[in-house]
């Protein structure tokens, strides 16, 4: 089969990149130039780099977005800034009859990422979120198994996220760890596409009980979140993130009634219950047994889930017009879930689902103007 020509018959995108002095940009490109896709223009607010960046890929750069977007008219804008810019630079680009794909995560608040959501349904294109790891060998395998009923009604979640980092890497740049320009610590830079992949596979919690500390770094965002979930049918989960841990394996145990599911490391262990948790329990006449259980683990090749695969996703379903795999509203949950957690940790109390947007606004910006702490 002749991949290349099969390539070239296919039509071909104009795709723009706004933020094109950011690193994570090669790896846009890389997996670009395996699309039937053509760079038509970059820009940046770093004209220095930004231009580089252009010229290396040969096309032309602005030192603004908009006079780029009147002139290039792209098809797809892809969107590398910093996270607070992402909902003012998504919604130009619908306006401008654009398709997006923004970096994780989509906004700072819910309230922000509606609006994009809006935005994107009004100029009818299409919003996407690159939570690449959705698409990594093991979660595609885990979300198979979960939808089709493998691992039953959901029992208990546990989800467990170190991501170490040093005082030097704060230092090294100024935004980090500020609300302001970060609107969030672990919660907001680490935790997104594990938050993602919570809410990918098991959905959204009901209820949350948040509790977030910044516990060792100087900083004015948490480094530390714990929360426990309440799910719709009452079943527990529990979460924790942090930059101060170091020596665990990041770990996603998923049990439902008739199995479970355990994500650590690179390695996937399914287990099948039988007879099922609730039907051993009330047909058992022993006091202290459980039911049988085998176990299967498996290390599924693949990229972990990289860029390619998203912008083929997204490529494929503005061809084939239909939803990619993380639109806005699958992105907005990871975002809710931070939020959430945030909000409980400084009211003190448990937070119900959907969020209220105006209660985590009003505290977003006290935490911006430094009147909490």
């Amino acid at each position: 089969m002749d991949l290349e020509a099969d390539r070239r018959q296919e039509p071909r995108l104009r795709y723009a990149f706004i933020g094109s002095a950011a690193t994570i940009v090669s790896l846009h490109l890389k997996a670009l130039a395996q699309l039937p896709a053509d760079i038509v223009g970059m820009a940046d607010v770093d004209a220095e780099r930004g231009a580089a960046r252009a010229s290396e890929v040969g096309c032309p750069f602005f030192a603004a977005h908009r006079p780029m977007l009147d002139k290039v008219r792209p098809d797809v804008v892809v969107i590398t800034t910093p996270h607070p810019f992402h909902p003012a630079l998504a919604i130009d680009a619908f306006a401008a009859g654009a398709h997006v794909l923004v970096e994780k995560p989509m906004a700072i608040d819910v309230a922000a990422a509606d609006q994009m959501i809006d935005a994107a349904k009004q100029a009818q294109r299409l919003l996407a979120v690159n939570f690449q790891q959705r698409f990594r060998p093991d979660i595609e395998r885990a979300k198979t198994l979960i939808e089709a009923g493998a691992i039953g009604p959901l029992v208990r979640v546990l989800c467990v996220e170190p991501w170490y980092r040093s005082a030097a890497y704060y230092r090294s740049a100024a935004w980090r760890g500020k609300w302001k320009t970060e609107g969030g610590g672990v919660l907001m830079n680490q935790a997104p596409h594990t938050l993602d992949l919570l809410c990918y596979l098991v959905g959204m919690p009901a209820k949350v009980w948040g509790w977030t500390r910044t516990l060792e770094h100087a900083i004015e965002c948490e480094d530390t979140a714990q929360a426990m979930l309440e799910y719709p049918n009452g079943a527990p989960g529990y979460f924790t993130a942090s930059t101060v841990e170091a020596g665990s394996k990041r770990r996603l145990h998923i049990v439902g009634d008739c199995g479970s599911i355990e994500l650590t490391g690179d390695q996937l262990t399914v287990t099948t219950f039988t007879p099922s948790l609730k039907e051993f329990l009330v047909s058992t006449p022993e006091l202290f047994a459980e039911p049988d259980n085998s176990r299967e683990t498996m290390t599924l090749p693949g990229d972990g889930g990289g860029h390619l695969a998203v912008h083929r996703d997204l490529y494929r379903s503005i061809i084939e017009g239909h939803s990619p795999r993380c639109d806005g509203r699958q992105g907005l949950m990871s975002l809710e879930l931070a939020n959430a957690i945030v909000l409980s940790s400084y009211t003190e109390r448990p937070v119900t689902l959907p969020l209220d947007r105006s209660a985590y606004a009003d505290l977003l910006a006290d935490l911006q103007a430094g009147r909490r702490r």
